[in-house]
């Protein structure tokens, strides 16, 4: 039996999933950790699903308690972990659901890595001072480096690479986060919608 004759009254007016929804695509939002990353894409995420997204948020430190469990951050495991989290982003995009990968990625060649394999793909960069970030962090990251309990902090111990030419940059000791999403919003529509 046909699969529409099988759904009787549930495959009227059908027309088909990739007809009725936004076409999928990812942002990287990238900055040093307390940059303001995850304010701005958790203010983020409600309006991209106002304007009919489904989206899912790849957010370091809750994938790598899945991968890494036991995280030691050297460079093999960090390049393992980046190269598992773009797959992760290009296999729901590929499956219709927008990504906002909320992860510091320290070197360039992650996201790098990650635009070549996701072709509807932005980068934002977070622009923060350090010692912005210093006191801002909640998760106490830059203190456990301080005291010698880390020795990966990046723009601490190791460094960050800051994207050279982002889509966007923004400075979040000059905007608030609803400000911040806005201006990935606008990037969104001119980009992507």
């Amino acid at each position: 039996m046909p699969i529409a004759s099988s759904l009787g009254p549930l495959a009227k007016g059908y027309t088909g999933y990739a007809m009725t929804r936004h076409q999928a695509f990812a942002i990287w939002v990238t900055g040093l950790p307390a940059s303001g990353k995850s304010t701005i894409v958790s203010t983020l995420r409600p309006q991209l699903e106002t304007l009919g997204f489904t989206v899912e948020v790849l957010e370091s430190d809750e994938v790598r308690q899945v991968l890494t469990p036991k995280p030691t951050y050297a460079p093999a495991e960090r390049d393992l972990f980046y190269r598992a989290l773009a797959f992760t982003g290009q296999r729901l995009v590929a499956h219709g659901v927008t990504v906002l990968f909320d992860a510091t990625a320290s070197r360039q060649a992650y996201r790098d890595y990650a635009r070549g394999v996701i072709p509807r793909f932005a980068e934002v960069a977070i622009d923060c001072p350090l010692a912005v970030c210093m006191q801002r962090d909640r998760k106490g990251t830059y203190q456990r480096g301080q005291r010698g309990e880390s020795s990966t902090v990046p723009g601490l111990q190791v460094p960050y690479e800051a994207p050279s030419n982002p889509e966007l940059r923004i400075d979040t000791t000059a905007l608030q986060a609803d400000e911040a999403a806005r201006k990935i919003l606008d990037l969104v529509r001119t980009r992507f919608l």
